[in-house]
């Protein structure tokens, strides 16, 4: 399974750079206030993935922990009944 993993995330890294590399053209992103940015298509688009996924997990771990919380209240009062009832 070890092997399987190194080949996948090797495969993925070949698509990556072939990616790259057939998208190396610069582009210009334009801001506000006259700020421009100019960088490769392809590191343009690999910031925006990453910010997504940045954002997406804050987004969920927010969630995650107010899961957790609730669990453990509810363990706690699971622990309760059940002594109760002993």
């Amino acid at each position: 399974m070890r092997y399987f993993h190194a080949a996948l995330g090797f495969v993925l890294f070949l698509v990556a750079l072939g990616f790259a590399l057939k998208n190396a053209t610069p582009i210009t992103l334009h801001y506000y206030l006259g700020f421009a940015w100019q960088a490769p298509l392809s590191l343009t688009l690999l910031i925006a993935f990453v910010a997504g996924v940045v954002a997406g997990l804050i987004t969920c771990s927010s969630l995650l922990i107010s899961q957790r919380r609730r669990l453990a209240a509810l363990q706690r009062e699971l622990d309760t009944l059940q002594s109760r009832h002993e």
